[in-house]
């Protein structure tokens, strides 16, 4: 018997609606955060008990719009957002996007639950941003996160239709 549960691959269907919901996330976060370069940092826990993270670092800007960033980074990092929403082999996971800024990074998070990015407040965030003993780590000014544009959810507008 393994130690370690073994992951239940989700089924196609399942893992191209998470594609598309990851894609909308992305895009939401993009608007959400506006120009500037941007560390996202997501962290999972599997169902089988393991921690994955990935990390994406990328520059947008407006005049002209521009989005520049690794593709390494990028695929690792959209592969892990996508089966987080998917949610069927990830226990937990946080998305945090640290912004640069001076004189202080500051950084904004999102629990993934029930297929999207739900803001994280101010306080639980600075509170998984506080490294651990012996660790050094940059200061980092945490907010409130924004709640993400979701296209699934009914607006105001046609909530009443």
């Amino acid at each position: 018997m393994p130690a370690r549960p073994e992951l239940i691959r989700p089924d196609d269907a399942a893992t191209a609606a998470a594609m598309n919901r990851a894609m909308n996330a992305l895009t939401a976060l993009l608007v959400a955060l506006g120009e500037d370069s941007h560390q996202f940092n997501i962290v999972a826990e599997r169902t089988n008990d393991t921690v994955v993270t990935a990390v994406l670092s990328l520059s947008v800007g407006a005049s002209p719009l521009r989005v520049k960033h690794t593709e390494e980074g990028y695929l690792r990092f959209f592969a892990l957002l996508t089966f987080a929403l998917e949610y069927s082999t990830i226990r937990h996971a946080a998305l945090v996007a640290t912004t640069a800024d001076e004189p202080f990074p500051r950084a904004c998070g999102w629990a993934v639950r029930d297929g999207w990015l739900h803001p994280m407040d101010r306080r639980d965030l600075q509170e998984a941003l506080t490294p651990c003993p012996d660790v050094t780590a940059p200061l980092r000014l945490a907010y409130s996160a924004p709640a993400l544009y979701h296209p699934d959810e009914p607006t105001e507008e046609n909530a009443h239709e």
